[in-house]
C-alpha cells in the first residue's frame, strides 16, 4: 500500500490552481497545494470573466460569492484618438445562466474572495501551503513526490498526481522537461490602476485607443478602479516612470486629470505568445500560464487556466474515484490545447486592430459572418464556447450541435421545482430528449454504453405540456429546445461540463 497526503498536489495557487481545487473537491478528492507567496499578488493583470468562466464558478459553488465582488461590462469598441470608432462587440444577454454576458474584475480583490470560498466550502479537502517554493518533482508508477522549501526546511507531499498551475515562470515545466515554445513580443507596456473620484462619459465602455505609435487600453475594473494599458515608445524605458509624477502626463495626453483619478499603482510587462509543447508527463499535468501564455486583447488569459483546472479537475476526480479510465486524462489537452489556441490567435488578431496594423479587409473579415453558419450569428469574442476537438462524437462546425456547450435556462422538474438547468441536471453524463425520453431513441448497445457511464436520462419537456415522467424537466424560459432544433437535434447527451458529446444528427453511441 502506498501513503498518500492528498490525491492531488496543485504547485501555486492563483485563479487556475483553486478552481481546480475547487473542482477536484467538489467531487470529494483532497488536495494540498503549496503556494510560494504568502499574500495574494497585489496588482491587477486579469480584467474581464465571462459567463462560460461565472458558469464555473456556478458549477464548484462559489458564483453568488463572486458575482458580489465584480460588476457587468457593457461593451467593447475599438476607437481613434479623433472619434472615429472601428469597431463595436455588444454584449447580448448570455444563454449560459447569469444574464450579463462579461463582467469588469478587479483581480486582487476576487483572488481573494475565491480563496476564502475555497476555504470555507470545503476545509477539509483544500490544503494550502503559503511560504512553500517548490524545488523537485519526482514521480513513479504510484505516485509523485513533490519537494519544496519552507522556513529553510525541505518538506514533501506525496499525492496520486500532481498540476503545475505556478504561472508563467513555471518551475513544474522545467522539472517535468516540458518547453515553452513561442515568441514575446519586444514591447514594453505601462500599467496604470487608478481609483475613481467622478464618473466621465462612457467610462464603462472597455475601450481600444487605436493608434500607431500609442495606442491604449482603457477600462473600467470593478470596485472603484480604473485601468489604462499603455506602450512605451522605442525611446522610453521603466527607468523613466519612476513614480506616478512621470506616469502622469501619459494619462493627460488622454484626457485624465487629478480631478477623475488617484493613481494606485503601475508596472510593465510585455506580452508573450508561447505555449508549452506538452502539457503533461505522466502523473503530472501543466495548467494555466504554465502552459501556456497570450496577449491580454481577448481577456481570456486567466480565464483559460481557470477552464484549464476545471475541465482537468472534473476528469482528474472520476479517474481518481475509479468512476473513468485513466485514458480520460488524455482528453485534457486534446480538448484545452486547440480552444487555447484559438483564443491567443484571436487575441493577437485584436491587437493587430488596435495597433492599426490590421487592413480594412482583416477588420472585415474579423466581423463577417461565416457560411453555412446557423443564425443568429455571435461574433467568436462573445460566442457561447465550444470545443472543437476531444471526447466527441460527429463533426464540428457552425452548424452542429456538437462540442458546443447548452444554454441554461430556468427550468422546472415534475414536482414545480423552478431553478437554472444545472441545478437540476446534477453532476453526471445526461442525456437530453427533444419532448421525447431518450432511451426510446438509443440502440440496446448505445445505452449500454451510457449506462457504464452512470448516464442520466432526462426528457425536456415544453412549457406547453403535461410531465410524463419523475426525471421530466420543463423548459420554462423557452431556450433549450429551440436551441436544439435550430441545430436539427431531437436528442444530445451532455457531458458533466456541459458540452453535447453526441447527438442523434450524428450518432448516439458512446464517444471513443
Amino acid at each position: 500500500m502506498t501513503s498518500y497526503d492528498a490525491d492531488v498536489a496543485i504547485v501555486g495557487y492563483g485563479p487556475t490552481a483553486v478552481v481546480a481545487a475547487l473542482t477536484l473537491a467538489k467531487y470529494g478528492v483532497s488536495t494540498v497545494a503549496l503556494e510560494r507567496d504568502r499574500e495574494i499578488y497585489p496588482r491587477a493583470r486579469a480584467v474581464t470573466v465571462n459567463d462560460w468562466t461565472m458558469r464555473i464558478f456556478q458549477d464548484v459553488g462559489i458564483a453568488d460569492r463572486v458575482e458580489a465582488v465584480i460588476d457587468p461590462q457593457r461593451a467593447l469598441r475599438w476607437v481613434t484618438y479623433d472619434g472615429k470608432e472601428i469597431m463595436r462587440v455588444e454584449h447580448p444577454p448570455s444563454t449560459l445562466g447569469r444574464k450579463p454576458r462579461f463582467y469588469n474584475i478587479y483581480q486582487p480583490t476576487m483572488e481573494a474572495e475565491i480563496r476564502a470560498a475555497a476555504q470555507d466550502r470545503y476545509p477539509g479537502l483544500i490544503d494550502v501551503r503559503y511560504g512553500h517554493e517548490v524545488t523537485g518533482i519526482e514521480q513513479d508508477a504510484d505516485g509523485v513526490t513533490v519537494t519544496a522549501t519552507a522556513d529553510g526546511e525541505t518538506r514533501t507531499v506525496r499525492a496520486k498526481y500532481a498540476i503545475g498551475a505556478d504561472g508563467g515562470s513555471s518551475s513544474t515545466r522545467g522539472n517535468i522537461g516540458c518547453t515553452l515554445l513561442g515568441d514575446t513580443h519586444d514591447f514594453t507596456w505601462v500599467v496604470i490602476d487608478c481609483y475613481v473620484k467622478r464618473w466621465w462619459p462612457d467610462r464603462d465602455f472597455l475601450t481600444f485607443w487605436s493608434d500607431k505609435e500609442r495606442p491604449v487600453v482603457d477600462i473600467a475594473l470593478s470596485a472603484g478602479n480604473h485601468r489604462w494599458e499603455i506602450p512605451l515608445k522605442p525611446d522610453e524605458t521603466p527607468a523613466d516612470f519612476p513614480t506616478s509624477t512621470e506616469v502622469w502626463p501619459l494619462l493627460k495626453a488622454l484626457g485624465v486629470t487629478e480631478d477623475d483619478v488617484d493613481i494606485h499603482q503601475h508596472a510593465f510587462y510585455k506580452h508573450h505568445v508561447r505555449m508549452a509543447d506538452t502539457w503533461r508527463n505522466g502523473r503530472v499535468f501543466l495548467a494555466g500560464d504554465a502552459a501556456h501564455l497570450m496577449p491580454p486583447w481577448a481577456g481570456a488569459g486567466m480565464q483559460s487556466g481557470m477552464r484549464d483546472g476545471h475541465n482537468l479537475g472534473w476528469k482528474l476526480a472520476r479517474v481518481i474515484k475509479g468512476e473513468l479510465p485513466e485514458s480520460w486524462l488524455d482528453t485534457y489537452e486534446a480538448e484545452r490545447r486547440p480552444n487555447v489556441q484559438f483564443f491567443t490567435d484571436l487575441a493577437v488578431g485584436l491587437g493587430r486592430v488596435i495597433k492599426q496594423e490590421a487592413s480594412a479587409e482583416e477588420v472585415a473579415a474579423m466581423n463577417a459572418v461565416p457560411e453555412n453558419t446557423v443564425t443568429p450569428y455571435e461574433p467568436p469574442l462573445i460566442a457561447p464556447p465550444v470545443l472543437t476537438a476531444g471526447w466527441l462524437r460527429g463533426e464540428t462546425g457552425d452548424a452542429s450541435v456538437i462540442g458546443r456547450m447548452i444554454p441554461q435556462p430556468v427550468t422546472g422538474d415534475t414536482a414545480g421545482r423552478m431553478a437554472l438547468l444545472d441545478v437540476l441536471l446534477g453532476d453526471d453524463f445526461v442525456l437530453l430528449g427533444d419532448d421525447v425520453d431518450p432511451t426510446t431513441v438509443l440502440t440496446p448497445g448505445e445505452k449500454a454504453g451510457w449506462d457504464a457511464l452512470g448516464a442520466r436520462y432526462v426528457a425536456v419537456r415544453p412549457k406547453t405540456a403535461y410531465t410524463q415522467g419523475p426525471d421530466d424537466l420543463v423548459d420554462l424560459d423557452e431556450v433549450l429546445l429551440p436551441w436544439m432544433r435550430r441545430y436539427g437535434a431531437r436528442v444530445i447527451a451532455v457531458r458533466p461540463d456541459r458540452f453535447v458529446a453526441a447527438a442523434d444528427t450524428s450518432g448516439l453511441a458512446v464517444p471513443a
